[in-house]
């Protein structure tokens, strides 16, 4: 069994640092609520916003501008208790058939059971690219920051600027990457209790609702806005402050890091799922 807090040096002053560099964003400009028929609200004069799911119907937002490259970091508490059935879903995803999309998936669980945390890479259409974590904090007790960096090398998932899992770009090898769709960041609280917790043994109960998950500090201050067919950004990273995401990679330090939550905190890993991909696995597991 991992350790849940054998590690609290090392963790805390990211924690701290994340909440230093937390941005009071508004999130009428940045965000749109897009379903749910008044189950989703932006509430404090924009400084927060929820989601509520209900037996009726979920709830749902999606940003303003499209994105191609950025780096983009939202703060979520989860639905606390008895969250099983439900899936808080944040993600970037482009439109049509061979879209693109970079997701972080929420899978709710009764309580006391820690939430998973569930990721995945589509590119041009195709996905099958799991990874899946627990926590090392309860995601409900507080508000906790999720960031997605993608540029044209690599796309970093983080939690408290704590990276746990690393997407590169491995055109190189045959394998697909996100580098031609712009897209929207989206978020949903929705009832999949067919599948999302224990495949589906366990149920919502719906004397628990309303569920409610809660968001704030949406930052995409480090984005290529893209508009009419072309990017705010240059057309050639540089090493300056402002475009420094561009060309970002993770350092010594931050490895170690992510070696730790793999380590310990990993659960599933598509590229380790020989049952799964019986004639090999994907071009980028080699990588």
């Amino acid at each position: 069994m991992a350790p849940k807090f054998s590690t609290a040096t090392f963790i805390l002053p990211f924690l701290i640092i994340s909440f230093i560099k937390a941005v009071s964003a508004n999130l009428h400009k940045d965000i749109d609520i897009t379903w749910g028929d008044g189950r989703a609200r932006i509430l404090n004069n924009g400084e927060l916003l929820t989601l509520s799911l209900d037996r009726y119907s979920g709830s749902g937002f999606q940003s303003k501008n499209e994105y191609l490259y950025g780096k983009i970091d939202m703060q979520i508490k989860l639905v606390p208790g008895n969250s099983a059935g439900t899936v808080t879903a944040y993600y970037l995803s482009s439109n049509g058939p061979t879209h693109d999309e970079i997701d972080f998936e929420f899978l709710g669980n009764i309580s006391g059971e820690p939430y998973t945390l569930h990721t995945n890479v589509y590119s041009q259409g195709k996905g099958d690219r799991e990874q899946q974590f627990h926590l090392w904090f309860d995601p409900t007790a507080d508000f906790h920051t999720y960031s997605i960096l993608w540029n044209p090398q690599r796309i970093i998932f983080s939690v408290d600027t704590i990276p746990i899992r690393e997407f590169k770009n491995s055109v190189f090898v045959g394998a697909a990457y996100l580098n031609r769709q712009p897209m929207r960041i989206y978020s949903s609280l929705w009832d999949a209790d067919d599948w999302a917790t224990r495949g589906g043994l366990v149920k919502t109960d719906w004397s628990q609702a309303p569920f409610t998950a809660a968001y704030r500090n949406f930052n995409a201050n480090n984005a290529c806005v893209w508009s009419n067919g072309s990017s705010s950004c240059d057309s050639s990273p540089t090493k300056g402050e402002k475009k420094g995401w561009l060309i970002e990679e993770i350092d010594a330090k931050r490895r170690e890091k992510l070696r730790w939550v793999q380590k310990n905190y990993m659960i599933y890993n598509y590229c380790s799922d020989v049952g799964r991909f019986p004639k090999g696995f994907p071009p980028e597991c080699a990588i």
